[in-house]
């Protein structure tokens, strides 16, 4: 009976001692402003939010306004250029279908790419760090050649830094490049219309499954390769075809869903997508489902939006798909006047879903 009683009184003062549930508060993740984050870096919310509430309020004298943009349009003797720089800290180093030297040529004339615009020339910057071997970094260079010779681009400058062990996880690569626009082509994320139709070149989610994939020691039945590949053919083909061609953006980080969010922000549009059209290859749907991420957040290297005039998007998918990098190429979805700034999907089952940003870091350090 004694014992009865003080489990009783147990129970009572532990109710008493709990906080009263009408002052509960749902315990949703506390953004952190003192410090940066590994989701800082995801090219999702808080990559958005680092860039509005810190980085550009702090340029804000120095740097033009306007929409971001893959590159910037610089007018140089009567012409336009493009000009673009990133830096690449992907590990491993090497992962099924690259390596970082091969990623970072590709990932900068894809960024000239997405302006309109032909690459013309990079720099190439590696930050090494101590007891990297020597056999790796030639390795690795002789990429960035082959991958230069493959997008028709040449390297004519560099750095090279040496930093101690554990400063700089092997190596991370910079690299800056310009492209020549074209008379008459004005591409931006803020020109979206309604009426636009959107168009995706092929099937999304292998660079970031690939990368996850080595990192995590996953296997599949069939292996995943990343889709590192330049699309400055491909974004030729899209011009001539449509020379009024009103967005390109390549999905990297923060994937499908944060390129199509900032589009319809920097538009002020909305874009409705059809769930059935996306291309998402069976095993990185199997792999997402099993590690409970959302293919339209993985990152993708190889891969662009296009979109442009309704009446111009059959001739530009059938140019897409005459060229390799684009033969998967298909619409996927439309620019609509509701919801702006927003992206939705109609599922398979007819419902239809808000298609957000990724709040935090689904996988680092993927470029």
């Amino acid at each position: 009976m004694s014992e009865r009683r003080g489990e009783a009184d147990r129970v009572a003062a532990a109710r008493a001692a709990a906080p009263d549930p009408a002052n509960l508060v749902c315990p949703a993740p506390i953004p952190e402003r003192a410090r940066v984050l590994l989701g800082h870096g995801s090219g999702g919310q808080l990559s958005a939010a680092l860039m509005r509430d810190v980085i550009g309020p702090a340029l804000a004298a120095a740097a033009p306004g306007g929409p971001l943009n893959d590159a910037a349009i610089v007018d140089v003797a009567g012409g336009r250029l493009a000009f673009t720089t990133d830096s690449f800290v992907v590990s491993p180093l090497e992962f099924p279908g690259g390596d970082i030297g091969e990623l970072a040529v590709f990932g900068t004339v894809n960024d000239l790419a997405m302006m309109g615009a032909q690459p013309l020339a990079l720099s190439l910057a590696y930050v090494i760090e101590e007891g990297l071997p020597i056999d790796d970094l030639r390795k690795i260079t002789e990429s960035v050649a082959r991958a230069a010779g493959r997008a028709g681009v040449k390297i004519v400058t560099g750095d090279t830094k040496v930093v101690g062990r554990g400063a700089a996880d092997g190596l991370f690569v910079n690299t800056a490049g310009i492209g020549l626009v074209a008379p008459g082509i004005t591409v931006g994320a803020d020109r979206a219309a309604v009426g636009d139709m959107v168009i995706l070149s092929g099937p999304i989610g292998l660079h970031g499954i690939a990368i996850m994939s080595v990192r995590e020691g996953l296997d599949f039945e069939v292996e995943i390769e990343s889709d590192t590949q330049p699309l400055n053919g491909l974004v030729a083909a899209i011009v001539a075809a449509c020379p009024e061609v009103r967005v390109l953006r390549d999905p990297t980080r923060g994937g499908l869903a944060s390129a199509l969010n900032e589009i319809a922000t920097a538009s002020g549009v909305g874009i409705e997508l059809r769930e059935e059209t996306i291309p998402i290859p069976g095993p990185v749907r199997a792999a997402c489902e099993m590690l409970g991420l959302d293919p339209l957040h993985v990152a993708n290297e190889g891969k662009l939006v296009a979109i442009v005039p309704a009446e111009s998007a059959a001739a530009v998918v059938a140019a897409m798909r005459a060229v390799e990098s684009g033969v998967a190429a298909v619409e996927i979805g439309r620019v609509v006047a509701d919801h702006a700034g927003m992206v939705t999907m109609k599922t398979i089952v007819g419902s239809q879903r808000i298609v957000d940003m990724m709040v935090g870091e689904q996988l680092p350090r993927i470029c």
